[in-house]
């Protein structure tokens, strides 16, 4: 973690030099949507749109959120397909579909990834009106899930969802640069739900959250994937070594390790940069100990991962009270 990173969570005199810098972000951010609202969203698609998103910059768990939707959504008789800017990727205006064997380096580990474990359409596009008008029109969907996107204000949307980390919650409060949030913390009033996760009781107490729009999350830890073989190891059966390279290049590695440690297991963390485009030399150590990496990074490595490199693999568990609010919209 950036020293400036450091000092969104842990108080530092030197930030406060950033607040104007702040303010004026918070200003045009404002603007901004008032605009965009006014002119654009107003316009409806053919069929519902949700928004997976956060108001902070930083990993939240909305991808295994989404999945978990997804999931619930097809079980459910529906026909969900994704939308999302394709971050990682070559970023385009015009939409792309995603298939579980495209190139992450044309669309982005997640939406890769999103389509490998939730099998159904998603579609990238750095414009994602766009992309769900793409999405509509190629795909027999009923709903389309937006992973991100909460301020692309030009996308009309009828459920907002924000994902919130519990442990980190809104660090010091301040708007980029001075904190992480790219939006006043005062915007969760006005979503739909707010996605706690990780959640303990209190958590929201400081939060600027309605009670009653609260939902709590976690990620469970379901199995040990072989990169190479796929073979699958209960997350609570692993017989390998306690100690072991643990590889995160997400928004948050810190709670990837977190994991591994409820787990039993002793991780030397190698934390890099949100979505960086791992090498085999990455993966490369002097010592002969295991190598587990999230999800979505192992998209990115599955072509010269060596023998010794595992992939931890997560499950939401959240309240079904939000997957009825989806469903409520297409009844």
């Amino acid at each position: 973690m950036s020293a400036l990173e450091n000092a969104w969570y842990k108080p530092r005199s030197w930030a406060l030099a950033l607040l104007p810098l702040s303010y004026l972000f918070r200003g045009v951010a404002a603007g901004r949507r008032a605009y965009l609202q006014q002119r654009y969203q107003a316009r409806p698609f053919a069929v519902p749109v949700v928004v997976v998103g956060n108001i902070s910059i930083g990993g939240t768990g909305k991808t295994p959120l989404i999945i978990h939707l997804v999931h619930r959504l097809r079980a459910a008789g529906f026909r969900p397909g994704i939308v999302s800017r394709g971050y990682g990727g070559q970023p385009s205006p015009q939409p792309r579909k995603v298939g579980a064997d495209s190139s992450v380096e044309e669309c982005g580990d997640e939406p890769v990834l999103i389509a490998r474990e939730a099998n159904c359409p998603v579609v990238v596009a750095s414009d994602r009106v766009a992309a769900v008008e793409c999405l509509i029109a190629e795909f027999e969907v009923d709903v389309v899930l937006s992973d991100d996107g909460l301020q692309h204000y030009r996308m009309h949307r009828d459920l907002e969802i924000a994902v919130l980390d519990a442990r980190r919650g809104l660090g010091n409060g301040q708007c980029l640069p001075a904190g992480p949030l790219r939006e006043p913390p005062g915007r969760l009033a006005s979503v739909d739900w707010v996605v706690l996760n990780g959640a303990v009781p209190g958590d929201s107490a400081a939060l600027p959250i309605p009670p009653e729009s609260l939902i709590a999350m976690s990620l469970q830890p379901t199995f040990f994937r072989h990169l190479r073989s796929g073979q699958r190891v209960a997350a609570q059966d692993w017989s390998g070594s306690l100690k072991v390279h643990a590889l995160a290049g997400i928004g948050n590695p810190e709670r990837f390790s977190a994991t591994l440690i409820s787990l039993g297991l002793e991780p030397l963390l190698q934390a890099f940069a949100d979505h960086h485009p791992f090498t085999p030399a990455d993966l490369q150590f002097d010592d002969e100990l295991p190598v587990v990496m999230t999800s979505k990074d192992a998209v990115k490595c599955t072509a010269f991962a060596p023998d010794n490199v595992w992939v931890l693999e997560v499950a939401a568990d959240v309240d079904a009270l939000l997957l009825q609010s989806i469903k409520d919209l297409l009844v």
